[in-house]
């Protein structure tokens, strides 16, 4: 009998303005062997609400969106810098 299992693995990148793209891949596997897999992207903000987020995303956000980044990137936001 075959057994069937899902993971999910994370990649966050940080981009200059302090946002982090997440990467998450999806992957079916079958005994133990990748049979099927799925790429979602999704971006965050400094200060964005991290609770749904997986605890890799949130322990990257929390090093790197200090008070300063987060400011910074309402700052460019008001002044439409990016």
């Amino acid at each position: 009998m075959s057994i069937y299992t899902e993971e999910s693995v994370y990649l966050p990148e940080v981009v200059e303005s302090g946002c982090i793209q997440v990467k998450r891949i999806d992957r079916v596997l079958k005994d133990g062997m990748v049979i099927s897999t799925r790429n979602n992207r999704h971006v965050l903000a400094p200060g964005d609400d991290l609770t749904n987020e997986d605890p890799i995303v949130q322990a990257v956000a929390k090093a790197v969106w200090t008070d300063e980044v987060i400011a910074n990137y309402k700052m460019a936001l008001s002044t439409k810098q990016f």
